[in-house]
């Protein structure tokens, strides 16, 4: 055999025995991050560095936000007393039937006053413990069972945030954050195993929240919520009336407030103050809550009712 001969068949020896120089034998994709960074020469540039995304490291911080699945536990709710839309026949679910209906009327344009925004419904009271947020999250609920709406349940009490601790659920970024420029909306908004319910938490406390929600960063998300998707309603649980200034703010923006009052204790002219701070949201609801009468504006057990927030409405409350 001449040197030839034998040099050519050394070659295909080596080429076969992947012994052949990296130019020539393709590497694999993974081989940068296994290869040894010393011994390939001082001018060879270095194997790059490991990976370090969040997909490759699922404990990585900024996936938590992400626009993701919470599971609210719907056995504990209904043992609440609270609307769940596993039990569409229950009393409570039918009292809130006909607590959203002149709401859903009103949004859609069917009431008796025309109203800019009518989607976006603040729920408050008075002073605290009268049931504000218990009614905020029924309502809500109870709205995405509707057929043609989905609804978008914002934890606006910044300063004692109840919605999320109500639902069973850990704190969250939020509403704070988005206005101080720490998250974006989509990365904030919770999405539920409750069809056609998402939830915004209030996010972390700020000292200047009443500024925050009074700034142009919450202007501009309003008009998103509001014109974004027509469908959509958003059900804002704020903070007592005469208690901060900051749902006195948070009302300027709202089309529609439903006031919630509690029975036995709220007095009239409590009453009277909360309606006289929102005096210049079109349209004002109350709601009856913790009453046990079953006559003429009870309904079912647990007593709920509605009506304009207007100063002869609040009188018969």
């Amino acid at each position: 055999m001449s040197l030839i001969e034998k040099a050519a068949e050394r070659l295909e020896k080596l080429k076969e025995a992947g012994a052949l120089p990296a130019a020539t034998a393709p590497q694999p994709a993974a081989a940068p991050a296994v290869r040894p960074s010393a011994g390939a020469g001082g001018d060879r540039a270095a194997p790059p560095p490991p990976v370090t995304s969040a997909a490759a490291q699922p404990d990585a911080a900024p996936v938590k936000h992400s626009g993701r699945q919470v599971d609210i536990d719907l056995v504990a709710l209904a043992r609440a007393g609270m609307v769940t839309p596993d039990q569409p026949r229950s009393q409570i679910a039918e009292e809130y039937r006909v607590i959203k209906r002149p709401l859903l009327r009103n949004l859609q344009g069917k009431g008796a006053t025309a109203v800019d925004n009518g989607n976006l419904i603040m729920v408050s009271s008075a002073l605290p413990g009268e049931g504000k947020s218990f009614t905020a999250i029924n309502l809500a609920i109870s709205i995405a069972m509707e057929l043609d709406h989905t609804v978008l349940l914002v934890d606006a009490d910044v300063s004692r945030p109840a919605i999320l601790n109500r639902l069973g659920l850990e704190p969250e970024k939020g509403l704070m954050d988005v206005l101080t420029g720490r998250a974006e909306l989509g990365d904030v908004l919770l999405r539920t195993n409750v069809e056609k319910l998402s939830l915004l938490p209030a996010g972390m406390p700020h000292p200047r929240a009443t500024e925050l929600l009074a700034s142009d960063a919450m202007n501009r998300m309003l008009e998103e919520m509001a014109t974004r998707y027509a469908e959509r309603v958003i059900v804002f649980d704020s903070p007592p009336l005469l208690v901060t200034t900051e749902a006195r703010e948070l009302a300027t923006h709202m089309g529609q407030v439903v006031l919630v009052v509690e029975a036995n204790r709220t007095t009239h002219g409590t009453v009277k103050q909360a309606l006289a701070a929102i005096e210049n949201c079109p349209i004002k609801l109350l709601v009856l809550n913790k009453s046990g009468d079953r006559g003429p504006g009870g309904y079912y057990g647990y007593g709920y009712g509605y009506g304009y927030g207007n100063e002869a409405r609040a009188d018969a409350a």
